[in-house]
């Protein structure tokens, strides 16, 4: 269950990597969904990311999302 405290930090983290990334928030927020990233690093890894600096948050959330989305190029983009 997610609670009241995961989704402001989640909204934060999605606002300020969006503004670092010079994208909307929204352009972020779906992007990162498509890779259930919004569940799986924000919500799933509160108890950690939390506790980062926000430019930790935002390194994590830009790094996780490489990734996914080079990992996705690489299969052919077949998400």
């Amino acid at each position: 269950m997610t609670t009241n405290l995961q989704t402001q930090f989640a909204t934060l983290a999605v606002g300020a990597t969006a503004q670092r990334m010079g994208i909307s928030a929204t352009e972020l927020f779906n992007r990162l969904k498509r890779h259930d990233l919004v569940r799986r690093l924000l919500f799933d890894c509160y108890d950690t990311l939390h506790a980062e600096s926000i430019d930790g948050v935002v390194w994590n959330v830009q790094e996780a999302l490489k990734n996914w989305e080079a990992k996705e190029k690489e299969e052919g983009g077949q998400r």
